[in-house]
């Protein structure tokens, strides 16, 4: 499984047709499969190539949303 840096992910936002990675609770996730997450925003609120764990409180849904989406890396601390 890859380690992603903050600034690796920060290449994959879904723009141009590259790839589209969030982090969550150290997991980066693949979304590029949803709807949801066109162009790498989700609801023009949240970007793909981020670390969403503190973004992700204020959303309506639960964290088990993300089992549906393959996990293809882990985020390092630095």
């Amino acid at each position: 499984m890859k380690a992603f840096t903050k600034e690796e992910l920060k290449g994959y936002d879904g723009k141009g047709g590259k790839p589209t990675y969030i982090a969550y609770k150290g997991k980066v996730y693949d979304v590029s499969d949803s709807y949801l997450w066109g162009d790498g925003e989700h609801q023009a609120e949240h970007f793909a190539g981020k670390d969403l764990t503190d973004e992700f409180k204020d959303s309506p849904h639960d964290e088990d949303v993300l089992e549906r989406f393959p996990v293809v890396g882990e985020l390092k601390e630095k």
